[in-house]
Formats: structure tokens, sequence, C-alpha cells
């Protein structure tokens, strides 16, 4: 992976672009990110019941697979989402873990 494939997943994307979190169709919890570091941030306060809502629709691999440009953490967290008992806090854990490690790995080819 160069560099310019690094600094395109790390950017602050455009706010209409941004990820906004919903507990279900038209409940916007108030939470948005716009980069891989403030999803980073959001996944370990935003609403339980938000997580699993987006993770079980693909929203989380559409949103980093399309916005992000980042195809091999979308198929991470792909996994998760054929995983259906995985929920709540547990669910949190994992998917932080996930996309933590990532954002960390592209940080550390800097």
């Amino acid at each position: 992976m160069n560099r310019r494939e690094v600094e395109r997943i790390l950017r602050k994307v455009p706010r209409e672009k941004a990820f906004y979190f919903f507990t279900s169709i038209g409940n916007y919890t108030g939470e948005s990110a716009a980069s891989l570091g403030e999803f980073v941030e959001k996944l370990k306060t935003v609403n339980s019941k938000s997580l699993e809502f987006h993770l079980h629709r693909g929203d989380f691999e559409k949103w980093v697979a399309d916005t992000l440009e980042d195809k091999e953490l979308a198929e991470e967290i792909g996994v998760l989402r054929r995983v259906p008992s995985l929920m709540g806090e547990n669910l949190r854990r994992k998917l932080h873990f996930i996309v933590s490690r990532r954002h960390d790995q592209l940080k550390s080819l800097f």
C-alpha cells in the first residue's frame, strides 16, 4: 500500500459523506464520523443498538469500502456481520478492536 492510498483512507471526508449513526430508520443518534479516526472514537460511545442496526444492514462495510476506500477493513467488518449472535458490548469490543487495529496499522505507515 502506498502513501497516497493510506492518506486517502485516513483523510477527513466532507460532512455530507460522513457516517451518521442511527438506532433505526429515522432515529438519528446525533453522532457522526467524518474520518477513520473519528469512527474509531465513536465506536467506543455510540449506542450499541446503533452498532447492531448498522452492522447487520452492511452500512459500516459500505461506508468503509465506498467512502473511505478501504476494501480490506470492509471485508474484516463483513466477517462480524456473519455472526448473528454478536450484539451489545460484545459487538462493540470486537468492532472497535478491528477498526482501531486497522487505524493504528495505517498510521504506522507514515
